[in-house]
């Protein structure tokens, strides 16, 4: 059974979020400040699928909780809630290392749906068969499929899932212009509607990836359509 924490200060919204996750199959933990929920993850040791963390809360923030359980975790998956609709609300989840924003008042059916999604990404290594192996290659990188994770030059890199299935889709299809509602359907689904998504991603992707983000070589910006991944070896 999935695991699911959920930090959220409003008591109804709490008991709400969890009575519907119940109902779904879930196993829900629930808490009511930031505080608690790094003190659940930690006594837990890390044993959660996702965490749906409200933004507004008194005391420990959703934004430093995302922080702390991203600095403990690369593999949890991380939703943030709020009410609040403004673009950097989403833009600073994002950058912090969560993979989705649900803003307040939601439904039942959206809430569901962004929770099966992001569990989906974070069990797909333990889905693979047993004796599935696999490998991509493109100048310094490699990806493990296996364990999905990310080699630069023999080291590891630590990506979440999102960035993983990002970086999986950019080797699977190197020096090809993608444009960006074409990764958004790959890494999302075909439901999910939002681009600003993918270039926060992509940001937050070149400060790991990159020796100088800010002049990427591997990931480029095709202006007006999206990215494309340069193999280095092939340009030579």
């Amino acid at each position: 059974m999935k695991r699911i924490l959920v930090c959220e200060d409003e008591a109804s919204i709490r008991e709400f979020v969890v009575l519907n996750l119940k109902r779904s199959g879930y196993d829900v933990v629930d808490v009511g400040c930031g505080e608690d929920a790094i003190k659940a993850f930690e006594e837990q040791s890390g044993n959660f699928d996702v965490a749906l963390l409200d933004i507004m809360m008194p005391g420990i923030d959703g934004f430093e909780v995302c922080k702390r359980l991203r600095q403990m975790s690369g593999k949890v998956g991380i939703i943030m809630l709020s009410a609040k609709s403004q673009e950097m609300d989403k833009v600073s989840s994002l950058m912090m290392g969560a993979d989705d924003y649900i803003t307040k008042p939601f439904s039942v059916t959206e809430l569901v749906a962004r929770v099966d999604a992001v569990c989906r990404r974070v069990n797909m290594s333990a889905d693979r068969p047993a004796d599935f192996s696999g490998t991509i290659k493109s100048g310094p990188f490699t990806i493990d499929m296996k364990s999905r994770t990310l080699f630069k030059n023999g080291a590891p890199i630590d990506l979440t899932q999102v960035e993983y299935q990002i970086m999986e889709f950019f080797l699977k299809n190197q020096n090809t212009a993608l444009d960006r509602m074409s990764i958004l359907r790959s890494i999302w689904g075909d439901s999910y509607y939002g681009e600003k998504i993918v270039d926060v991603n992509i940001r937050r992707i070149r400060m790991k990836i990159e020796d100088e983000p800010t002049n990427p070589k591997y990931i480029t910006t095709i202006w007006g359509y999206g990215y494309k991944w340069c193999d280095q070896e092939e340009q030579i």
